[in-house]
């Protein structure tokens, strides 16, 4: 498990800037859970869609971390003390969405019909995805 990164990734969903329509719907789902208090929240830390075991970086900047119920669990399962100060301290340089429901709600208005900001990050996100996979199907024939 990796700290958040400094910025929000170009394409996080909690970002103000980032074009509606970008992800799935499951994945705009996923964020308003967030906003409930903390014994109703998912127990599992929010991770970036694009970097392996990272924290969220939006997801840390947007939620109040010290009522995370997956921060608590996180703290208590083992997983880094830097890491969970790190989530803790997190303040977005960026601006971002004021919760969950507003960045779900923001995200959703462009699914049925990605504008072309959307669909050029699409199309990004795929290529790169496409790329990491063939690396670790590259790894994996040489072990």
């Amino acid at each position: 498990m990796r700290a958040p990164a400094k910025n929000p990734c170009g394409t996080c969903p909690y970002r103000t800037d980032v074009p509606a329509g970008v992800w799935h719907p499951e994945e705009y789902a996923k964020l308003p859970p967030f906003d409930r208090d903390t014994a109703s929240q998912p127990p599992g830390l929010f991770l970036c869609h694009q970097q392996d075991q990272r924290v969220c970086a939006g997801w840390a900047g947007c939620h109040d971390m010290e009522e995370s119920l997956g921060v608590r669990v996180a703290a208590l399962t083992g997983v880094a003390e830097d890491v969970i100060e790190a989530v803790l301290d997190y303040v977005s340089p960026v601006p971002l969405f004021a919760s969950g429901e507003e960045a779900a709600r923001h995200g959703m208005s462009g699914v049925e019909e990605p504008p072309d900001p959307a669909r050029k990050a699409i199309d990004n996100l795929t290529r790169k995805r496409q790329a990491r996979l063939q690396r670790e199907q590259d790894s994996d024939s040489t072990h």
